[in-house]
């Protein structure tokens, strides 16, 4: 004998999904957190352009000042970090392998100091810009 309790488990077969959890859209972000993400995506450039990556896709729906800011973040970092990474692949190599090596810190130095100076511009609250920015993300 079966009674319809018996047919209110979460066992196989449930037409239910297995989790019910909060909604897929996530909260705006203040304007506090909007600006320090933005610096964030700016100073990480540090790292090449995978903060700005990672911050680009994670917030870019949640602030308008973080989605602009970790854009041109993006743009920036993504092809002189291509460039240092082959430049540190050209560097083991035996003959040609220390100009390349010193090509690869100069890239990593000037990426530094770009994205330190957009970083504090940007937790100013001010749009920062490249200068040299080839805008290859829109």
């Amino acid at each position: 004998m079966s009674n319809t309790a018996d047919h209110q488990h979460h066992g196989r077969g449930d037409s239910r999904p297995a989790f019910e959890g909060t909604p897929a859209t996530a909260l705006p972000l203040t304007a506090s957190e909007d600006r320090q993400f933005a610096t964030l995506a700016h100073f990480g450039g540090i790292l090449g352009f995978i903060p700005s990556l990672l911050i680009y896709l994670i917030f870019k729906d949640r602030g308008p000042f973080t989605a602009q800011e970790s854009k041109e973040a993006l743009n920036f970092t993504l092809p002189p970090t291509a460039l240092a990474l082959a430049a540190w692949l050209l560097s083991l190599v035996p003959v040609i392998g220390g100009f390349f090596a010193v090509v690869n810190a100069l890239i990593w130095v000037t990426i530094t100091i770009f994205s330190v100076n957009a970083g504090i511009q940007v937790n100013r609250g001010r749009p920062y810009r490249y200068a040299l920015n080839l805008r290859l993300i829109r």
